[in-house]
């Protein structure tokens, strides 16, 4: 129930007022009332009405200065100035001050009936705002975890944004990022018979179990350091080291790296690579150190101690190693995720772009070749493995294996993968799963049962527990339609049924289908059918 309360210096306009408002109609009640700007001050702060009717010319204190002090004093409810006088500078004014309404007195009931109802659904409009925000802001606490492990990821391999590139735009949680020396360990779990036997369930459980090792061996060394896991059996950690003695954090680098490798062998019984990053001082270079990382871990010429499948980053590399592009990891992670979406295009364009690089460069042997062919395939596979879907049914090992030997130069592997992922991203089981189908299925069924109602992919996507943009992807794979064009036609093909019934008009059908905004409905209609909605009444 709304409240209103009425400031006018003429007693005859307030009982008038008062007695011609349709009270029970509009869900409103009387609040309270003065006779001047003055007395209407202490009694908004003492009611505090939703609505003011107000005059402008009163005694002891005008009403453009009651409603000035109102909203310095954070009074947000909605003002309709009532006034003998149409005055451009007072119209002025009262738009500075975010008034609702401005009518010259006298009004006719209808009028201020009308004006009264625009008010209010504006109120009722506001609210749902304010709650819609405040879920926002809920769900934002809820996944702000999961976004900031994203964003980790993204500075990790380096795919954030140009806009990330000065340190005001850091996360508040990571602006000590930019005072800060950074480096990048990465980790490679050893593709074992054991980790090869792994379920998916399993594999989930173990990589969970490893970053709690990982995390808490290296804080104990280094106070602040984050985890991020990449494709397959990849992961990377971000240390900041406090020292300025190079040697001294490079004994510390090694020591945890010494212990995380003895650590995960102990109690996973898993065995696992590390590769040392060199040391940088602005965070933008953290993608760099990840890729001197991992070329550690594939080049294996920098071991640290010859027990340990631990390696640094050396700058005294051969000439010949340095200009071979080993496993970039930007590009390893952008081509997951492009397969593991089914985005064929991207997926194309990134391994064209990536061997058009590799044939520029010398000394690309045909072992190499046939390496980068086997690690790629890893990373598709595995991709695809932690979305649920296993390639037995379209490529067995032994014919992978017979065609790798066969690769001997980087034209024949880009013809090669190009050909694989044409396969995958168009069979039936990379574009859903029995339990892809089974989400899709439960998403349409739910559509077609609460259209009426405010339907977000994000809302069903808590419900089904997918990431938004993943389940977009999935819909439109399995149906061959984006989710909110799916819902329209749903709504736009129940209003033409409610409109051929002639039970109701078109503002009435508009609303039982789920659209506030008529003009909206209208012009959505039109497009979906070909006509507007009272020529197909007609």
């Amino acid at each position: 129930m709304r409240k209103i309360a009425i400031v006018d210096d003429e007693r005859q306009v307030l009982q008038g007022m008062k007695r011609v408002i349709p009270w029970d109609e509009l869900d409103a009640v009387w609040i309270g009332e003065a006779m001047n700007g003055a007395d209407g001050l202490d009694m908004i702060r003492a009611t505090k009405p939703d609505i003011v009717i107000t005059d402008i010319y009163m005694p002891a204190m005008n009403g453009l200065d009651m409603i000035e002090q109102l909203r310095k004093e954070g009074f947000n409810g909605k003002i309709i100035i009532l006034s003998g006088y149409s005055d451009f500078e007072h119209a002025r004014q009262a738009l500075r001050y975010n008034v609702s309404d401005y009518v010259s007195k006298p009004i006719s009931v209808p009028t201020l009936k009308s004006i009264l109802c625009k008010v209010i659904r504006e109120i009722d409009e506001d609210e749902e705002k304010k709650i819609k925000q405040d879920e926002i802001e809920q769900k934002l606490m809820i996944y702000e975890p999961f976004i900031e492990k994203e964003w980790v990821r993204s500075a990790a391999v380096g795919t954030l944004d140009s806009s990330y590139q000065d340190g005001e735009h850091l996360p508040y949680p990571y602006r000590y990022w930019s005072e800060s020396s950074h480096v990048v360990i990465g980790l490679d779990l050893v593709h074992d018979a054991r980790a090869s036997g792994l379920s998916l369930s399993d594999w989930n459980l173990y990589r969970f179990a490893i970053s709690n090792i990982v995390c808490e061996i290296a804080r104990k060394i280094f106070p602040e350091i984050e985890y991020a896991e990449l494709h397959s059996t990849r992961a990377v950690l971000i240390v900041h080291p406090e020292s300025n003695d190079h040697e001294q954090v490079e004994q510390k680098l090694q020591d945890l790296g010494i212990k995380m490798i003895d650590s995960i062998k102990s109690y996973l019984k898993l065995g696992m690579r590390v590769g040392i990053g060199s040391l940088k001082e602005s965070w933008t270079k953290i993608p760099e150190s990840t890729e001197e990382g991992f070329r550690a871990i594939d080049l294996r010429e920098h071991r640290l101690i010859s027990t340990y499948d631990l390696y640094a980053y050396s700058k005294n590399m051969s000439n010949e190693q340095k200009s071979v592009v080993l496993f970039p990891v930007k590009f390893s992670f952008k081509l997951a995720s492009a397969i593991k979406s089914a985005q064929e295009a991207e997926a194309q364009q990134l391994v064209a772009e990536y061997i058009g690089e590799l044939e520029t460069q010398k000394g690309i042997t045909k072992n190499y070749v046939q390496m980068l062919g086997s690690e790629l395939w890893g990373i598709i596979t595995y991709c695809l493995y932690e979305a649920g879907l296993v390639l037995d049914d379209l490529f067995t090992n032994d014919q992978i294996a017979k065609e790798l030997v066969e690769l001997t130069e980087p034209e024949q592997l880009a013809k090669w993968l190009s050909a694989k992922i044409s396969i995958i991203c168009c069979s039936r089981q990379c574009k859903g799963s029995s339990k892809h189908r089974q989400v899709v299925d439960f998403i349409t069924q739910y559509i077609h049962e609460h259209y009426a109602d405010e339907v977000t992919l994000a809302d069903l996507s808590d419900k089904v527990f997918i990431s938004r943009n993943h389940l977009s992807i999935i819909f439109k794979n399995m149906t061959g339609e984006t989710f909110n064009t799916y819902l329209t036609r749903v709504r736009i093909e129940k209003a033409r049924e409610l409109l051929l019934e002639r039970n109701m008009l078109v503002y009435e059908v508009a609303e039982q289908v789920g659209y506030k905004n008529v003009p909206y409905f209208s012009t959505l209609f039109k497009k979906m059918t070909g006509m507007n909605p009272t020529e197909l009444i007609k």
